[in-house]
């Protein structure tokens, strides 16, 4: 119940994202925000959920996962329900900004929670391999019913649907998980806190808006924030942490990973309505059918670590996913290059998912239970950051070519050519500290019923 608990409100969250793409057009008509306007609503959104799922991950180390998680909740509910009533532009990018906020609450402690409840191995790589292939069916499922459901009934309903999930997770939350043990005297790290999540946010900004002078000043934060935390007593992140290879290599692949599918995605949509001239609804078809195949990939990566480890697993995973990539860079403008699209989106999908679970194992493993959080929300925070960057990366380089085709071709040849020189980088950087160890198969302590029904200490 706990799993399933849990594993459904990252579904939903999923769900919801891809939904709310489906909308845009109408979402923006529906309150009369402009065309240059629409992008805020996803970067409303972004923003805050990338630059405090560090800050929100610490913070249920110190004050407790469960209390954040059902925060997180009750947010996402009440700005579900603000965005589905909206009138005007500035209520609903209020309601998409609070709805960042909630993820940003949400997940991490949705993720401590699970890596605290399993015992690291076999156990917690099956279940971060679930995880990872509902993240992956969430997203493909709203894409795929997005459209209809905004057909049939209207925009809002991208919102209104999370009210009642939400609701369903706060009234069985209490009784189903345990608040985790926190430490006796709390204290937080307000420099820390501060210079990492307005570093982030400053740096996030630039890269959205193309604006250098934003990129500066998060830059400056960010060292700012690194000193603080070396000379902190108490720090938000403790270096020791940071310059872990599991963590530091883990995320940086999560980055990548992320940042490159995520701008594939993009340029593949450019390419099949505006070269070959599909509709939405067979675009979403093409990335729908093999991303849902690729669901599997999560729960086939989770045993393959526990037999291999994290470190081979990624590896061929980031393969995979670059690789796959390869033949779309030839695709010209004969429909019949669906031959070749959809097969790769199948290959390049599996990679991704298998990509996804390996790189979170890896990023959360060898670390107390105290600092789950820490690490849940490095993890979490890796995700948001790549999913706002890697599109404006790649369409800056897309834009180069005077040809929208010949731009879709430069902008992937850079995307293979990052994901297969990060996963050497990878391989290296984890192998550097014998990383790449198979996983061990640690069963749960006790008896698995009585280990879930257990307080998550």
């Amino acid at each position: 119940m706990i799993l399933f608990l849990l594993l459904g409100s990252g579904f939903m969250l999923s769900v919801d994202f891809s939904i709310l793409n489906v909308a845009l057009p109408e979402v923006g008509a529906g309150v009369g925000l402009g065309l240059s306007g629409l992008p805020w609503v996803t970067s409303a959104y972004a923003l805050p959920a990338a630059g405090f799922a560090l800050l929100f991950g610490r913070m249920g180390d110190l004050f407790g996962r469960r209390r954040l998680f059902i925060t997180g909740m009750a947010l996402l509910g009440a700005a579900s329900l603000l965005g589905g009533f909206a009138q005007n532009a500035e209520v609903l990018l209020t309601a998409r900004a609070l709805q960042g906020f909630a993820t940003a609450m949400a997940i991490p402690a949705s993720l401590s929670l699970l890596t605290s409840t399993f015992a690291e191995g076999s156990q917690r790589d099956r279940v971060l391999g679930l995880n990872g292939a509902l993240l992956s069916g969430g997203f493909t499922v709203g894409a795929l019913v997005g459209g209809v459901l905004v057909s049939l009934l209207s925009w809002r309903a991208a919102f209104f649907i999370n009210v009642p999930v939400a609701a369903v997770i706060l009234v069985f939350t209490p009784s189903l998980i345990r608040e985790s043990s926190v430490p006796d005297r709390v204290k937080l790290d307000v420099p820390g806190a501060v210079t990492a999540a307005g570093g982030l946010l400053a740096v996030i900004y630039a890269v959205i808006e193309t604006n250098i002078y934003p990129g500066i000043i998060g830059a400056a934060l960010l060292v700012a924030f690194w000193v603080i935390e070396l000379r902190s007593p108490a720090p938000l992140a403790p270096v020791r942490i940071l310059k872990r290879p599991t963590v530091k290599w883990g995320n940086y692949a999560g980055l990548v990973v992320f940042s490159m599918e995520t701008a594939m995605i993009f340029l593949m949509t450019l390419y099949l309505q505006n070269v070959l001239h599909y509709s939405p609804l067979t675009t979403g078809l093409v990335f729908g059918v093999p991303g849902l195949a690729a669901v599997a990939a999560g729960v086939i990566a989770g045993r393959s670590i526990g037999r291999h480890g994290s470190r081979k697993v990624l590896a061929v995973g980031m393969s995979v996913q670059g690789l796959a990539i390869l033949p779309l860079i030839f695709l010209g403008t004969d429909r019949v290059a669906l031959v070749i699209l959809v097969p790769a989106l199948f290959i390049g999908f599996f990679g991704h998912v298998t990509s996804i679970v390996a790189y979170t194992v890896t990023g959360t493993s060898g670390l107390p239970n105290e600092e789950q959080g820490l690490a849940t929300g490095m993890t979490a925070m890796t995700q948001q950051v790549a999913v706002t960057i890697g599109i404006p990366i790649l369409s800056a380089v897309a834009a180069t070519q005077a040809m929208e085709l010949d731009g879709i071709h430069l902008a992937l040849i850079v995307d293979v050519a990052v994901t297969m020189a990060s996963m050497v980088l990878v391989w290296f950087g984890l192998r550097a500290r014998g990383a790449d160890a198979p996983a061990a198969s640690v069963p749960l302590r006790g008896d698995a019923d009585q280990a879930l029904a257990r307080p998550v200490d």
